[in-house]
C-alpha cells in the first residue's frame, strides 16, 4: 500500500468510527468553569464549555484564548481527555509551564537573535529562549486575556487587539481566533488577523497530546505518521539554517507510522542531540492536499488526524517535560508524556528569505485553519 492509500483508508476509517460512537460525557470530565472565574491584568477570565452530538467536548478559556481540554471517545466508547492543561486559572498564571493549549504569537516558534529587518527598520524582540525569542516573547497571546464571545453550544470566537510595538512587533494587528468543535469528534480552529502596518504573523496552538489520556504516561508508543518528505534542519539553539533537508535515513522519517519512542533517543543523529530528542519544523507535502499528520494512541485506539493549510507542522516530543506541573485530576506532566504537533510557517522566516513569507501587511487578512480529528481504530 502506497502513502497515499494509506492516509486515504485511515481518513475514511475514521469517519466510519467516529460515526458509531454516541458516549455522553460526564459532567466531572471537564473543568469547573467556576474555577477558571477571576480577573487578570484587570480584565475578567472564564471557561467555555463546547459540546458535540458524538460525545466529544472541549473546554476552552480566554486567559491565552487556550484549549484546557479535548475530550473523546477511546475504543471502548470512554470518554477521554487528551489534552494536557490545569484545572483552575491560578495554575495557568503560576505554574512554569505556561504554554498548555494556548495561542501562540505574534510569531509562534523562534526567531532568530531576537530580531528581524522588514520594509528596512530592524525590530528587536524580547530573548526569552536565550539566544532567541520564542512564541512571541515574554509576555506572548497565550499570557494575555482575550474577549471571548460564545457563538452556540459547539462553537467559541476570542478576540485580540496586539497594540504596535507590543513584545516589540510593529503594527496594531486584530487578532480572531475561532474553535468549533463539529460533528463527527473534530476541533477546528481558525485564525484571522489584520494590521494597519506591515508586521510579521504566525499564529499556532501549543496543545500538548497525549491519547491515552492526559498524565497517563509515556507517549512513546503512539504511532506517528507525519506527510513529510523534508525538514527544516536547525542549529544548536534550535534556529533552522536555511536548508530544507530530506527525512530518508534519518530519525525524522515519520512517512510510514512510527513509534514516537523507537528512536527518539538515536543521540547519533546531530539533530536529535540539539533538540534532546524530537522539536523540528517538517515540510509538509502539499500535494497530498491539507493532511499533515496521523497519530494513534497505542492504549486508547484513538486516532487524531490533523489537517491544516499552512506549509510546515513543529513535532515536539516532550523533552522538557520533568513532573513539576500538577495536571488536571491530579496527574503529572512526565518527561515526555505529552507530544505537540503545532502546525506553522516555519521558524525564523523573518530571517530567511527563501522560506514562505509571514509579511502581513495593511490591507490584507491572514487566514489559516486547522482540525484536529478523532476516530479509534
Amino acid at each position: 500500500m502506497n502513502r497515499t492509500s494509506f492516509f486515504v483508508m485511515s481518513i475514511f476509517a475514521g469517519m466510519l468510527a467516529a460515526c458509531g460512537n454516541h458516549a455522553n460525557v460526564p459532567a466531572d470530565a471537564l473543568p469547573d468553569p467556576a474555577a477558571f472565574k477571576g480577573t487578570t491584568d484587570g480584565q475578567p477570565t472564564a471557561l467555555y464549555i463546547l459540546k458535540d452530538q458524538n460525545g466529544a467536548a472541549a473546554a476552552v478559556t480566554n486567559y491565552g484564548a487556550r484549549l484546557v481540554s479535548l475530550v473523546v471517545p477511546d475504543k471502548n466508547g470512554t470518554p477521554t481527555d487528551v489534552v494536557d492543561g490545569y484545572d483552575n486559572i491560578g495554575n495557568y498564571l503560576h505554574q512554569p509551564e505556561t504554554f498548555f493549549g494556548a495561542i501562540v504569537g505574534r510569531y509562534g516558534n523562534r526567531i532568530a537573535k531576537g530580531k528581524f529587518t522588514l520594509d528596512s527598520n530592524t525590530y528587536t524582540l524580547p530573548i526569552n529562549n536565550a539566544p532567541n525569542s520564542l512564541h512571541g516573547g515574554t509576555k506572548g497571546f497565550g499570557d494575555v486575556v482575550w474577549t471571548g464571545h460564545q457563538l452556540n453550544d459547539s462553537a467559541v470566537e476570542l478576540t485580540y487587539l496586539s497594540k504596535d510595538g507590543e513584545e516589540g512587533y510593529p503594527g496594531n494587528l486584530n487578532v480572531k481566533v475561532t474553535y468549533t468543535l463539529e460533528n463527527g469528534n473534530a476541533l477546528h480552529i481558525n485564525y484571522e488577523a489584520t494590521t494597519d502596518k506591515a508586521t510579521v504573523v504566525n499564529l499556532t496552538n501549543h496543545a500538548y497530546f497525549n491519547l491515552n489520556g492526559q498524565g497517563s504516561g509515556a507517549i512513546a508508543g503512539h504511532l506517528l505518521q507525519i506527510n513529510a518528505d523534508r525538514y527544516t534542519p536547525v542549529d544548536s539553539t534550535l534556529i533552522p539554517t536555511g536548508a530544507i533537508d530530506s527525512v530518508a535515513g534519518t530519525p525524522l522519517d515519520f512517512r510510514q507510522p512510527t513509534a514516537i519512542g523507537a528512536r527518539v533517543n538515536d543521540t547519533g543523529n546531530q539533530q536529535i542531540r540539539y533538540g534532546k530528542g524530537y522539536d523540528h519544523n517538517f515540510v509538509l507535502d502539499k500535494s497530498k492536499g491539507d493532511l499533515a499528520a496521523i497519530v494513534t494512541g497505542d492504549s486508547s485506539g484513538i486516532v487524531m488526524t490533523v489537517t491544516t493549510d499552512q506549509p510546515g507542522i513543529q513535532f515536539y516530543s516532550g523533552n522538557f517535560m520533568n513532573g513539576t506541573n500538577p495536571l488536571k485530576a491530579g496527574k503529572k506532566d512526565g518527561h515526555r508524556t505529552a507530544f505537540c504537533l503545532e502546525t506553522q510557517h516555519f521558524p525564523d522566516s523573518p530571517n530567511e528569505p527563501s522560506f514562505p513569507s509571514t509579511v502581513l501587511k495593511p490591507g490584507e487578512q491572514y487566514h489559516s485553519t486547522t482540525t484536529y480529528a478523532f476516530s479509534v481504530k
